[in-house]
């Protein structure tokens, strides 16, 4: 993802496994680092570990839920397979987003499900949706 002055990513998921706060080895440490270097402004969200994420990361705005996390966002990320994050409604998302841009590092949807709401998709190993 390419970012300018205006890009705003969105993070689903701080902890380096579902139904945890534990953030040790966490891989949304180096991506929301990598993201911010790009210029990104990056908003997170995760069920269990928003505490104790503030100690590993800074200048990320903490949301209340996926769906505040997605407001005016340039792509979301999923990094990891929490359930909440296997039931989303695609249409919610979409009108909230900047740019309805999934990024999907745990493969939990299906491009072409995705690519049926709209949405660009990135899975890890899986071939680019056409959108």
């Amino acid at each position: 993802m390419r970012c300018t002055a205006r890009c705003a990513a969105r993070r689903w998921r701080l902890t380096f496994k579902p139904n945890t706060d534990d953030m040790r080895e966490a891989p949304s440490i180096p991506i929301i680092a990598a993201l911010q270097d790009m210029g990104a402004k990056v908003r997170a969200y995760d069920p269990e570990g928003m505490e104790q994420a503030k100690a590993y990361v800074s200048n990320v705005t903490f949301c209340k839920d996926a769906y505040d996390c997605a407001q005016g966002a340039s792509a979301l990320v999923i990094v990891t397979e929490w359930e909440q994050f296997r039931a989303l409604d695609f249409a919610r998302l979409k009108s909230t987003m900047e740019r309805p841009v999934l990024v999907d590092l745990r493969n939990v949807y299906q491009a072409d499900e995705v690519a049926r709401h709209g949405f660009a998709y990135e899975g890890i190993g899986r071939a680019r949706s056409k959108h």
